[in-house]
């Protein structure tokens, strides 16, 4: 079966919770998937082996937000994800009794039926659709064999989605690879600093009402804030020494670079309607501001600081202050906490600042895994 004609399909300039929203509505426009009540979306990182909730289309609250676990301590999913097998759970409650934590919290939330779906391309794995129903033995053959178009449609829109991410980082990486600037921006840094912005933003999200789609774009997008440093000198931008009031005026200047290049990229690869560009360029144009008003290039103050830049700021300014650069050696994490905490309320959000801080042990961790200096 293929969607119904007439019917609108997903717009691909909606988030991409609100075109999955679409298509399940479209889905059970079908009598026989009409009871289909879920579908959810995880995404895997490869580098931590962390599988996480990205998007859903719960028809009741989520029982599963801001979730993650390694996929290497799921054995089922890890074989589903390495073979491209599918999995039909038509009795959760049998599954839950037998203590797999998942299936428990589903059951709690009423659902009785399970369907999974690896999302894989050219020998890739890119995540798991997850597909439930509130009805026990839903997932028979007819019902799966009717929702297969609708889950590679699914499928090919998540990757679009994904790719186009990654066709950002790459296209920042070779800007900054031919770029003469050579900046203390190393790989690990980046990695360490997004890290650092999704621990923030996932304690936040109760708080905000922070969707895991936006808690993935802030990780996706924090790493590339400063892509306009590619502009600023080798002889300014590595100098071991205070900056001259020119000096600084140039290194301030990295910001409006910055945003010339992420709009000349987005007009010139079409991905200005990208659904969360807007994350993006707010963290891009705004992770110099300060909830003061000291901040640059336009001097915005409290709420009109994105909450996107605000929690970059926090996250890039504790890397920093906690790596080897080479005007200056690092400091302690108990250093960079006590700065941020002189700072907070100020300079910098509060909440960002109190979110990092609750977050001791999972830094600990993240440094301890990225650890490399140099530009990967």
């Amino acid at each position: 079966m293929v969607p119904q004609q007439g019917k609108s399909l997903p717009d691909m300039h909606q988030g991409l919770a609100d075109r999955l929203i679409c298509l399940h509505d479209e889905i059970k426009g079908d009598a026989d998937l009409m009871e289909l009540s879920r579908i959810a979306v995880a995404i895997y990182d490869e580098t931590s082996d962390i599988l996480k909730t990205f998007v859903h289309s719960s028809e009741t609250a989520n029982p599963l937000d801001h979730a993650s676990a390694r996929l290497s301590a799921m054995p089922t999913l890890r074989t589903l994800a390495m073979t491209g097998g599918r999995r039909t759970i038509n009795d959760l409650e049998a599954v839950a009794e037998s203590g797999q934590d998942q299936a428990r919290r589903l059951l709690s939330f009423g659902y009785r039926s399970s369907y999974t779906v690896p999302i894989r391309s050219k020998g890739r794995f890119y995540g798991f659709l997850f597909l439930n129903s509130f009805r026990k033995d839903f997932f028979s053959p007819q019902v799966i064999h009717r929702l297969r178009p609708y889950a590679e449609l699914m499928a090919q829109v998540i990757l679009r989605e994904l790719d186009t991410v990654r066709m950002m980082h790459a296209a920042v990486k070779v800007i900054r690879q031919v770029s003469t600037a050579r900046d203390e921006e190393t790989g690990a840094h980046l990695a360490r600093m997004a890290a650092y912005a999704r621990l923030i933003a996932l304690r936040l999200a109760a708080r905000h009402g922070l969707s895991d789609e936006f808690v993935e774009y802030v990780y996706q997008f924090a790493p590339i804030h400063d892509v306009g440093k590619i502009s600023v000198p080798d002889h300014i931008l590595l100098k071991p020494a205070r900056l001259s009031p020119h000096e600084i005026k140039v290194m301030q200047g990295h910001v409006s670079k910055g945003v010339e290049i992420i709009d000349m990229m987005a007009a010139n690869f079409g991905i200005q309607s990208l659904p969360h560009f807007r994350i993006l360029r707010n963290i891009v144009a705004c992770h110099h501001e300060a909830l003061d008003g000291s901040g640059y290039p336009n001097g915005l103050s409290g709420e009109a600081v994105p909450l996107e830049a605000r929690i970059s700021a926090v996250a890039d300014v504790f890397d920093a202050l906690t790596s080897e650069r080479p005007y200056k050696k690092a400091w302690t994490n108990r250093e960079a906490f006590d700065l941020l905490r002189e700072n907070s309320g100020g300079k910098f959000d509060a909440e960002c600042v109190a979110a990092l801080l609750e977050s001791e042990a999972e830094i600990v961790s993240i440094q301890a895994r990225v650890e490399q200096t140099v530009f990967d």
